[in-house]
């Protein structure tokens, strides 16, 4: 139990944080002041819209939007009075084959009567913050991937490499897509087995990632980059276990530490390092490196930019995060209530990892699908040893009017071969719903810490 246990704080670590690649060029003074052009966004989206539906690049929203009631807490985002445009099925999927990802018409094959998509107008109104924009800019011509693949050169709470050249700057990116700088939230976790049986799981989280404070600016040079803590509510067997640590900026010559209180025992230990493929509890549906569709050290695998295509993404998914939403109407068998579910058409990157030679990892390959105004993925194709496609995660994100940044609600992640799926950072019913960029300090994520929680 202890080993699985000190998984799950990995999971819960090593999904929030950064990741490095080899050595990478700068980019050229001309070709930088493109950012924040006619052209490019400020993290070098393309502006443009296409023929085919995706949006043209507004920006118009930043930190809030019309119609906004609370400073924190749900709210049903601008586009809730909207209706689909069309319904994507396993009977028509044909028709929008070019639009979908193999994961998903894999989704559409294994559950035909459960899984469907329900597309919406395509939108792309919210801006990213004046200080992420500047520390942006300032990363196009100095920012580096350093120490073989372990560490990053560069300004933090940015995007790296706006304008990426290669599959590891891509992949550096993905790790530093636009999130907060501090949150918490009392999350649940459905497992939802073959046949529709559900196991539950709740934990107490919180993060405090320092790259990201907005006040602040940070390099990659420091030594950590953000702490997290967790306290486990459910199942029982779990009850009063307190993880807590801080993870790195830089690999080379550290790791993920971490400390836990153990209840049986009454005390604080150091935990084993944890990390790639390790099973995250309670179910083990996922790897650890599965968290935001990919995090932790990009080592083992090859990555290839593969580039833009235009595809079917879920977007500005409030709606599924609203507490008057009861689990026992989302959470069903074979995935969760697509009526809940948002998508769009949008561009997004295609990032390919090929696991290297003479490493082991349970995914022989993924694709990812970043969004292109965000760098945050949306869904992923995951393939097993044999090649087979296996593992296909959905990953929904709303705008916080609190952070000012998008930030993740439910995170689904089906396993074709088992007919199972897993539904994480759930908040409906939770009894604390999330909080963003609320005050935190290093202190609250010490073993000190952790013991007087565990008491």
């Amino acid at each position: 139990m202890d080993s699985k246990r000190a998984i799950a704080y990995g999971w819960l670590a090593a999904g929030l944080f950064t990741l490095a690649g080899t050595a990478s060029a700068k980019v050229g003074a001309e070709e930088a002041a493109q950012l924040d052009g006619p052209k490019l966004s400020c993290i070098g989206a393309e502006r443009a819209g296409t023929a085919s539906g995706v949006a043209e690049y507004t920006g118009k929203f930043k930190g809030t939007w019309p119609g906004v009631k609370n400073p924190s807490g749900y709210e049903p985002g601008p586009y809730a009075g909207e209706k689909p445009l069309f319904t994507i099925t396993a009977a028509n999927m044909a028709q929008y084959a070019e639009r979908l990802t193999e994961g998903q018409k894999a989704l559409f094959k294994k559950y035909p009567d459960a899984y469907r998509m329900n597309v919406y107008p395509s939108h792309r109104d919210f801006a990213d913050s004046d200080e992420t924009c500047r520390r942006t800019r300032k990363n196009a011509t100095s920012a580096e991937v350093v120490d073989d693949g372990k560490g990053l050169k560069g300004t933090a709470g940015a995007i790296p490499f706006p304008i990426a050249k290669s599959g590891l700057e891509a992949i550096w990116n993905i790790s530093n897509a636009g999130r907060v700088y501090t949150e918490q939230a009392i999350c649940d976790i459905a497992d939802v087995y073959a046949g529709g049986s559900v196991a539950w799981g709740r934990q107490k989280f919180m993060v405090l990632v320092m790259n990201n404070d907005p006040k602040q600016e940070r390099s990659y040079a420091e030594r950590v980059t953000a702490h997290f803590y967790t306290g486990y509510l459910l199942p029982e067997r779990d009850r009063g276990f307190v993880a807590v640590g801080f993870q790195p900026n830089n690999y080379t010559n550290a790791a993920t530490q971490s400390w836990q209180y153990l209840p049986g025992t009454r005390r604080v230990r150091q935990a084993p390092e944890v990390g790639f493929d390790y099973p995250v509890p309670p179910a083990g549906f996922r790897t650890v490196d599965d968290d935001y569709g990919f995090n932790g050290s990009p080592e083992r695998y090859n990555w290839k930019l593969v580039g833009k295509k235009e595809i079917y993404i879920p977007y500005a998914n409030f709606r599924i995060n609203d507490p008057a939403l009861k689990y026992a109407e989302l959470i069903k068998p074979d995935t969760v209530n697509p009526d809940y579910l948002r998508y769009e058409l949008h561009r997004v990157w295609v990032v390919e990892g090929t696991l290297k030679d003479g490493v082991r990892h349970i995914y022989s390959k993924r694709v990812l699908y970043a969004d292109e105004d965000s760098w945050l993925v949306a869904t992923a194709d995951n393939y097993d040893a044999r090649g087979q496609l296996w593992r296909v995660p959905v990953i929904t994100y709303h705008y916080s009017q609190e952070g000012g940044a998008w930030h993740r609600g439910v995170s689904i992640y089906h396993d074709l071969s088992a007919g199972t799926y897993e539904a994480g950072y759930l908040v409906n019913e939770s009894k604390q719903w999330w909080r963003i960029n609320q005050p935190m300090s290093p202190t609250q994520f010490t073993p000190e810490a952790a013991a007087r929680a565990g008491h």
